[in-house]
């Protein structure tokens, strides 16, 4: 297609495919998509990327990247049939990590119907130079039905000038947060405080003294009168107080008849303290990608110390593999039928060793040792969040290292079939990839990263190494002795 030409496309769910050449040299380049309404977006949740990978209505979900040989693709699904009533255009955008557009060969991008891979619309860019973001182009309605539109709009100031001229915002790149988002908001009370400008309310005055009933008069009975008739002795009244002085009160007010008590006022109660409510956080576009030359990351240094750290796998065929299957006069979907499993092996502090893995359904524990979690055991690959290890690092004291592998259980004859994109997102800081490399050897092990404490820190290692298991060797047992773990293996069944 040419640069401002549109062409239908079916209302179903689709691939759209960000494509490109690699090679030493070239920034890595990533894909993302805005639903817009009224040319902006609603909310900072309409911005899928790597960073917020689906959307809230689930029509738009970023699926990763995967190598074939030297050409990379980083895809996003659409659902267009779930796509929300309000939402007039997907816009479809790249963004070169490190560099310019005029250093990513082969650029294009291809939309497919999702169920056959069948392409429906394809682009390249070839008149790109310094830009580093650029909008490849948009999916929007057009009389009830959905064209796709060849864009190649340009931007110099990355993903950043990009989503921020679409209404996203946007945090500062390796910037704390802010002490202002989270103190009080402006005006805010404190509890039994008076607002500024307020008057101070007078204390209330204490009740005034009202004075005891009078003491009633006191009188002896009289003597006991005998037979004979003599003088009656009566003693003397009591002494009888005098009348109780009036209460003074106020000119204005009514004399009461006789004293009553004086009520007391109820106490006055503070007015409520409003909560204040905290801005939404900013859209984080930083991230980290290992490779072979810069391979690990301190997590610290990433703010990664505390939460969740979610380690996913994202895989699917290789090109080899689809050709191999259409020599055969089969068709391959984007994720065939491949059962591979996520792994971990764990050694702690206090000495003791294990295995997390779907095998023998030993999927660990997050709240109590060995503190790290498998989410589920995806048998065909078309999981759309993959396959997911998770570590408390709210315990990271008690990690001594982390080996985290992947072998494949059955579908495919070695990693040369596949290709893979592996992540790490820690709940704070930037998420972390890496793609696998090309597989040369017959291998259906590969080590994929090395979690290590050192001192306070936890350094994560890329490893991205494939095994070769010997004859009658388990994967986990070829893993073990690589790296050393000395653990004992009997064969286990899912």
């Amino acid at each position: 297609m040419l640069k401002g030409a549109n062409v239908p496309v079916p209302t179903r769910s689709l691939r759209v495919e960000l494509g490109w050449r690699s090679a030493p040299g070239v920034p890595d380049v990533d894909v993302s998509a805005l639903l817009l309404v009224s040319g902006k977006v609603r909310s900072d949740a309409d911005f899928v990327f790597y960073n917020q990978t689906t959307h809230p209505s689930g029509a738009v979900r970023h699926d990763g990247k995967r190598a074939s040989g030297a050409f990379v693709t980083d895809a996003l699904t659409v659902d267009l049939p779930h796509v929300e009533a309000a939402v007039e255009r997907v816009v479809l955008a790249a963004s070169a990590d490190g560099g310019t557009f005029r250093q990513v060969p082969d650029l294009c991008v291809r939309v497919l119907d999702a169920a056959d891979g069948a392409e429906v619309a394809r682009f390249d860019s070839r008149d790109a130079t310094v830009e580093s973001a650029l909008i490849m182009g948009e999916l929007y309605r057009r009389q009830g039905a959905w064209k796709f539109r060849a864009v190649g709009q340009g931007y110099d100031t990355g993903l950043e000038g990009l989503a921020t001229d679409f209404g996203i915002a946007v945090d500062e790149p390796q910037q704390p947060e802010s002490p202002a988002r989270t103190a009080p908001a402006a005006g805010a009370v404190p509890a039994g405080a008076a607002a500024p400008g307020t008057p101070a309310r007078p204390p209330v005055p204490p009740p005034a003294q009202v004075p005891s009933e009078p003491a009633p008069v006191r009188v002896s009975p009289p003597a006991q009168v005998p037979s004979e008739p003599a003088p009656v002795r009566v003693s003397p009244p009591a002494q009888v107080p005098p009348e109780p002085a009036p209460v003074p009160v106020p000119p204005s007010a009514p004399v009461p008849p006789e004293p009553v008590p004086v009520p007391v006022p109820a106490p006055v109660q503070a007015p409520p303290v409003p909560v204040p409510v905290p801005a939404p956080a900013p859209v984080r576009l930083s991230k980290v990608t290992l490779t072979k030359d810069a391979p690990s990351v301190s997590l610290t240094k990433q703010g990664g110390t505390s939460g969740a750290l979610r380690v996913n796998l994202n895989w699917g065929v290789s090109e080899r593999f689809r050709g191999r299957a259409a020599r055969r006069g089969g068709t391959v979907a984007p994720h065939a039928a491949l059962d591979l499993d996520l792994c971990a092996l764990f050694e702690l502090t206090d000495g003791s060793k294990g295995v997390v893995q779907a095998l023998g359904d030993t999927f660990g524990a997050l709240h109590h040792p060995p503190y790290i979690h498998l989410d589920g055991d995806d048998r065909t690959g078309a999981v759309d969040t993959g396959e997911n290890l998770t570590v408390n690092l709210d315990h990271k004291d008690a990690f001594r290292r982390i080996l985290v592998f992947v072998t494949i259980y059955e579908g495919a004859r070695s990693f040369a079939d596949l290709h893979a994109t592996v992540t790490l997102t820690p709940r704070h800081g930037a998420p972390i990839e890496f793609s696998l490399d090309e597989c040369t050897v017959p291998s259906t092990v590969c080590a994929l990263a090395l979690i290590t404490r050192q001192g306070d820190d936890l350094v994560v290692q890329r490893e991205a190494r494939y095994l070769v298991p010997a004859r009658g060797v388990s994967p986990q047992r070829t893993v073990d002795r690589a790296y050393g773990w000395g653990m004992n293996w009997t064969p286990g069944r899912k």
